[in-house]
């Protein structure tokens, strides 16, 4: 796709150029860079998420973030889920001495029914 896109700025580019625009060609090179720049930017990013599980007796957080992965384990008994500040924040999970924040990719209004269903979820079995 971006392949096909360069052509065809390239074309056209080349086409005025040669028309006598002189100033269209580096325009073009400047816009095949940029837009080349923002692919690489979206593709780092496509698959950053979060993923929450429960593993026997522990809540396991997996967090990728433009491909770095964050892994954080807890003792179910032992985990507090709460709201970071407010009820539309992002909720904190923390036990041990240690704390992660999750939901990121979650609307903030449905950030407290994802709160409710990791404590159902931690209270269950």
């Amino acid at each position: 796709m971006y392949l096909s896109l360069c052509s065809v700025s390239l074309g056209i580019a080349t086409f005025f150029w040669m028309l006598g625009a002189r100033l269209v060609m580096p325009f073009a090179w400047l816009e095949i860079v940029v837009v080349g720049w923002a692919f690489a930017m979206y593709g780092r990013h496509a698959a950053d998420g979060e993923r929450i599980s429960l593993q026997g007796s522990r809540l396991v957080v997996e967090q990728e973030t433009a491909g770095k992965l964050k892994r954080a384990e807890f003792d179910r008994n032992w985990v507090r889920v709460e709201p970071k500040t407010g009820d539309r924040s992002l909720i904190t999970l923390s036990g041990q001495g240690r704390s992660i924040d999750v939901g990121r990719y979650v609307r903030p209004e449905l950030r407290p029914a994802l709160a409710s269903e990791i404590r159902m979820a931690l209270r269950a079995a």
